[in-house]
């Protein structure tokens, strides 16, 4: 990066550091540090929602994805406006009744402390692995790209992220979500526009519709009721909405921030803003990766995007191999580029269709012959470093690093930090209260001051910030289980979606019914998983209706509002 890039770099983070300073004044005692004494209006809530869920990952990694696949991930958020209205209408309301501090706390006054103790447990032990996760994914893509030492880079972020999120509590990490969703969007706005300033003169907006459309990379729908696809309208749809139901209604990281609301309107109108705005930012992400794809027609794309794998693989004993294919591929780029070019005048000279056809085959097969020497470079890398390729997550940066202008760029680099930012307070925040408040304050110590809680909050706050520095450090030797980290939460959702389902529509169920049915749910789904080849979007599905039917299996016949119990 140049020094324009390294300015605007830090001037972005010392504006952060000091925001989040500034905001968190008005916070007082343990209400303060984890609900901003439940003060906060729907929009702050609404961008701070967003960004929790808008990691680094999801930044460049759909964007990779996209660049492979085209448009077809959207069909994972296509259920989530309907989400935010069932959650309004019964999630919202019971928890903002309770008063309570988190998610899992209501669970004991609906069924008992074992019930609360083992939710608030389980969502702690994927979340703190998540956490370090949410640290190491961006951190490993921006080494390569930066040519730091990722060491270096998690250092970096984690030290930023914990200072401000024990300094401020949920305040600051707030107020810093909405800097840094605004950040996100003026980053996509900024990535579609030097995308389009950097195709030939020539090539206009039409021309990009059509190129992308030779491969169906706009194509978003598929009807296919194969429950092995992962992506299709009705494991979106289904799968997709007892997803967000289970993200945004029972994980601590979303449900503390629209309890910090000054009123159930508010509450509702932070989750009605994302219903509008999450799909329509999703479908921008996506569409920087198809614009990539066609970008990479008129300039040469790296055989691989991971110039770290590349140094592997070139300083082994197949570097010939990796050698032969790079000689290819950029041959098949040539004939690809200029069948492209060919298109366009034709396009531009209104020819026929019937002399269009020709040069379109033409490209749809070079664009096979390319996939399939990627592919088998991935297979190369593969075997030499004895672990799969995550290629795809450097594709955008790498476009960054090599055309977007200075200045542009550290901007972008500073939105993808911002994303991995605002991912990682959000956990903290999420770890720190259920911590504190299901266990230390429920189990260990009822009766201390609201200094002292407060006190062991910051400390809480820097122990899981060390914990996620930690693991993120160590999570490179790990190999393959990242990835089942990764799925660790579509394990756990489905079943705690089931147990508060039973809580808020079954009235009469009780608990052991939830216990029980907690239990036997995710036993199901674990045996889904490692037995089925059926998409782990569905495992959402299957752990909340074996849940529900336990549930109601073993309800009673007495019920006590949880909001007028204490």
């Amino acid at each position: 990066m140049s020094t324009v890039d390294w300015i605007v770099f830090a001037v972005y983070f010392s504006g952060v550091i000091g925001f989040a300073y500034h905001q968190s004044r008005k916070n007082v005692g343990v209400e303060g540090f984890f609900l901003a004494n439940r003060r906060l209006g729907w929009g702050a809530i609404g961008l701070s929602v967003m960004a929790t869920q808008a990691s680094a990952i999801t930044y460049i990694g759909t964007t990779g994805q996209a660049f492979d696949d085209g448009m077809e991930f959207i069909q994972v958020y296509l259920a989530q406006p309907i989400a935010m209205i069932i959650l309004c209408t019964v999630f919202v309301p019971f928890f903002y009744r309770a008063k309570i501090f988190t998610a899992y706390e209501y669970l004991e006054r609906r069924f008992d402390s074992k019930t609360r103790s083992l939710t608030s447990f389980l969502f702690l032990m994927s979340r703190g692995l998540a956490a370090g996760i949410v640290l190491y994914a961006p951190a490993i893509v921006l080494s390569v790209i930066l040519g730091w030492d990722e060491t270096v880079t998690i250092l970096i972020m984690g030290v930023i992220t914990v200072a401000y999120t024990m300094l401020g509590g949920i305040t600051a990490v707030i107020w810093t979500d909405v800097v840094q969703m605004l950040m996100m969007f003026v980053g996509i706005g900024v990535a579609l526009a030097a995308l389009f300033n950097s195709l030939p003169p020539n090539v206009g907006f039409g021309d990009v519709v059509y190129i992308g459309g030779i491969r169906e990379m706009w194509t978003s729908i598929d009807l296919s009721w194969d429950p092995t696809n992962r992506y299709t309208i009705w494991s979106g749809l289904i799968g997709g909405l007892f997803l967000a139901l289970a993200y945004f209604g029972t994980d601590q990281s979303q449900v503390q921030r629209y309890l910090t609301a000054s009123s159930l309107r508010q509450s509702r109108l932070a989750l009605i803003f994302n219903a509008f705005f999450k799909v329509p930012m999703q479908i921008f992400i996506l569409m920087i990766g198809v614009l990539l794809y066609v970008f990479y027609h008129f300039e040469k794309p790296p055989l691989v995007f991971n110039s770290a794998e590349v140094a592997q693989v070139t300083a082994s004993s197949r570097a010939d191999e990796f050698t032969t294919l790079e000689i290819q591929h950029e041959e098949v780029h040539e004939l690809r580029r200029s069948a492209t070019l060919k298109l366009v005048e034709a396009r531009a000279d209104q020819v026929t269709m019937s002399a269009i056809q020709p040069l379109q085959r033409e490209i749809a097969g070079y664009d096979e012959e390319l996939a399939t020497l990627r592919a088998q470079s991935k297979a190369l890398i593969s075997e030499i470093r004895g672990a799969s390729s995550n290629d795809v997550n450097y594709v955008f940066p790498s476009y960054l690093i090599t055309y977007v202008p200075a200045g542009f760029l550290g901007l972008l680099i500073a939105v993808i930090f911002a994303a991995a930012m605002s991912s990682l307070d959000s956990e903290l925040t999420a770890l720190s209260s259920a911590t504190v408040i299901d266990f230390y304050q429920r189990h260990f110590k009822d009766d201390g001051t609201d200094q002292h809680y407060l006190m062991v909050s910051r400390i809480v706050t820097l122990a899981w910030g060390g914990f996620a520095v930690l693991f993120a450090l160590y999570a490179g030797q790990l190999g393959s289980l990242i990835e089942a980290v990764n799925q660790v939460g579509s394990i756990f959702y489905g079943s705690l979606l089931g147990v508060f389902l039973l809580a808020f529509l079954v009235k009469r169920s009780t608990a052991t019914g939830a216990f029980v049915g907690l239990l036997v749910g995710l036993g199901s789904v674990i045996m889904v998983s490692l037995f089925t080849e059926i998409a782990w979007l569905w495992y959402n599905v299957v752990g909340t209706v074996i849940v529900m039917i336990v549930g109601i299996a073993l309800q009673g016949d007495e019920w006590q509002d949880p909001a007028t119990s204490s």
